[in-house]
């Protein structure tokens, strides 16, 4: 399980730095995750101190 978590980091740090900061829908779509490994893997990011966040007001958006 803790192989597949930290693929899915990966993945989303990869997309984070090929494509700049989005939002979740985005991101998902850019990895081909699914939500729960999704999540999975932002929240290892977040937990490492690798990811930051825009609020817009509207949306969230995650960034590295």
């Amino acid at each position: 399980m803790e192989t597949k978590i930290g693929d899915a980091a990966g993945k989303v740090w990869k997309a984070l730095n090929a494509a700049g900061a989005m939002g979740k829908p985005q991101l998902a779509k850019a990895t081909g995750l699914q939500s729960d490994l999704l999540n999975q893997g932002v929240g290892w990011l977040a937990r490492e101190g690798k990811l930051a966040s825009d609020d817009d007001g509207r949306s969230l958006k995650l960034k590295k």
